[in-house]
């Protein structure tokens, strides 16, 4: 079973005009998604696409990439990295995808997904999926204006109602979106109920266009059932991939993990982070990264805690060191009470 599921995440994929070598994706994620942990990922491999932090598109045609802290990359990983752009104007939706293209991304990613309050209460992310006509307009804008692929990560929408969510796909895939990344969640639920994959399956069937599954996949055998279940064309992985930036690897390639490579990948990261940070947002960005780190450990709300508390980036590294001196208890899954944070 491990054999076949490596095999399938291994086909290549056609997304638009291009193709991706594997099925396994980094999930869209803000702040979480930087750049340093995408470094963190490249390192280990296994994945298809990388994506950016939430960027937003009014800002992107000013920005500077050596001095923003959302719009930056490594030339090296922009043959599969995807930017992640958020807005509610065609327009200047448009004007941003442009800016992608010729920074020489390999797609462009529209975020009709994020629930938080600071961007729906701008008409902004989740937030447009409770006007279908105007998300199709932005997608049908975008599409026009870029040759790239045109990813769109959108939830259920603001009811659970399976039907609303292969209503927004068909509109999606009508106005020129390449591939989907589907999150079957209701908006304003954040984690407090399961997502239904099912509702993954009925979006499949509902378009011809690829869907990337998305939501609760935390082990192989999630990875299996969900591929099973819905016949997705691959899974993007979230909170997993920060968690072990090695999960790509170990399910594609068949990486074999011991359990230094916790502290390892940790104190790598610790590293990464001031090479693109300042050093109060490189701790500020290892503290939201420590919060899915932990769930991995028996004691890791001691851990997070720690971590919580420190006052820089020194003080993360020796609460590191002194946690990983004896081997710590793993779980099996993710502790919940700290991934669903």
């Amino acid at each position: 079973m491990r054999d076949r599921l490596a095999e399938f995440l291994n086909q290549p994929l056609t997304v638009g005009n291009r193709t991706i070598s594997g099925r396994l994706v980094l999930a869209p994620m803000t702040h979480l998604g930087n750049i340093a942990m995408r470094e963190l990922l490249a390192s280990f491999g296994g994945f298809g696409l990388l994506f950016s932090e939430m960027c937003s598109a009014r800002r992107i045609p000013h920005e500077n990439r050596e001095a923003s802290d959302l719009f930056r990359w490594r030339d090296q990983e922009l043959p599969h990295l995807v930017c992640q752009i958020v807005g509610f104007d065609p327009a200047t939706m448009a004007r941003a995808a442009r800016t992608v293209q010729e920074a020489g991304f390999f797609g462009v990613d529209l975020n009709f997904g994020c629930s938080v309050a600071a961007i729906c209460s701008r008409s902004c992310g989740a937030a447009l999926l409770k006007q279908p006509s105007l998300a199709a307009a932005i997608v049908k804008a975008v599409r026009r204006s870029v040759s790239i692929p045109v990813f769109v990560k959108f939830r259920t929408g603001w009811q659970d109602s399976p039907l609303a969510a292969v209503d927004l796909a068909r509109r999606f895939e009508a106005a020129g979106a390449d591939a989907l990344t589907f999150h079957p969640r209701v908006a304003p639920d954040r984690r407090s109920r399961p997502p239904r994959w099912e509702y993954i399956g009925l979006v499949k069937q509902a378009v011809s266009i690829p869907v990337f599954g998305n939501g609760n996949v935390f082990s192989r055998a999630d990875c299996i059932t969900m591929l099973s279940m819905t016949g997705c064309d691959g899974i993007a992985l979230g909170r997993m991939a920060v968690a072990r930036p090695w999960v790509f690897s170990e399910w594609a390639n068949g990486l074999s993990v011991g359990p230094n490579i916790y502290g390892s990948t940790a104190l790598r990261l610790t590293d990464l982070l001031p090479l693109y940070f300042d050093d109060v947002r490189a701790v500020r960005r290892f503290k939201k990264f420590a919060l899915y780190f932990a769930a991995n450990f028996r004691f890791g709300h001691t851990l997070y805690t720690r971590i919580f508390n420190a006052s820089d980036m020194e003080a993360i590294r020796s609460i590191l060191r002194s946690f990983f001196q004896t081997p710590p208890d793993l779980t099996m899954r993710p502790n919940m009470n700290l991934f669903n944070n």
